[in-house]
């Protein structure tokens, strides 16, 4: 069921430990997949690692935007990252989802995958956007509203939400900004960062 307009927080932080739980869901021509939130990356107003930190651009527009929805952009060009904005309009803010728990549509993410392992299908940005067949097409795309990509509530509350430094960035690597469901299989990145 979808979620109501007012049930997530549009402070960076805030929501990305609220998303923890939360069900992305996408409607394709293919058929539906969906799967549960476990791991996420806030990337706050002003912060040197976010693709808004230069300022508006024809990329990053949709960051300046509203909140909840969608910022999908490709990274090595080849592989679909899945954003959704935060804060208030104008501000440039959002929060990576990294990771998924695959619940509907498993065989469909097998195929785009070319994989078995349910266990790897959603861990990791580039291979969840690849197992819901999310590309540059949902940019822009309200997350509350009837639409192809949107957030469903929780199938089951979260366990134990744990912090880390976000992984893979350069610029203000040790904030405590990633945010992960404590003990799911199914969390990307080095064993260490996820306790």
């Amino acid at each position: 069921m979808p979620i109501g307009v007012d049930a997530l927080p549009i402070e960076t932080r805030a929501l990305a430990r609220a998303l923890i739980g939360h069900v992305l869901v996408s409607d394709r021509v293919d058929g539906r997949t969906a799967g549960r939130i476990v791991e996420v990356e806030a990337y706050v107003p002003r912060d040197a690692a976010s693709h808004a930190y230069a300022g508006k651009t024809a990329r990053t527009a949709v960051m300046f935007g509203p909140p909840l929805h969608a910022y999908v952009y490709l990274i090595y060009g080849m592989y679909h990252c899945f954003n959704i904005t935060s804060e208030p309009e104008g501000e440039g803010a959002g929060v990576l989802v990294r990771a998924l728990e695959p619940l509907e549509g498993i065989a469909l993410m097998q195929a785009r995958r070319g994989i078995a392992a349910e266990r790897e299908l959603c861990r990791g940005p580039g291979r969840l956007a690849a197992a819901l067949g999310i590309d540059r097409s949902a940019d822009g795309c309200p997350l509350l509203a009837p639409s192809p990509l949107w957030l469903a509530q929780p199938v089951r509350a979260p366990g134990r939400i744990g912090s880390s430094r976000r992984i893979g960035i350069s610029r203000a690597p040790r904030r405590l900004l990633r945010f992960y469901e404590r003990g799911s299989p199914f969390v990307s990145g080095p064993r260490n960062l996820s306790p």
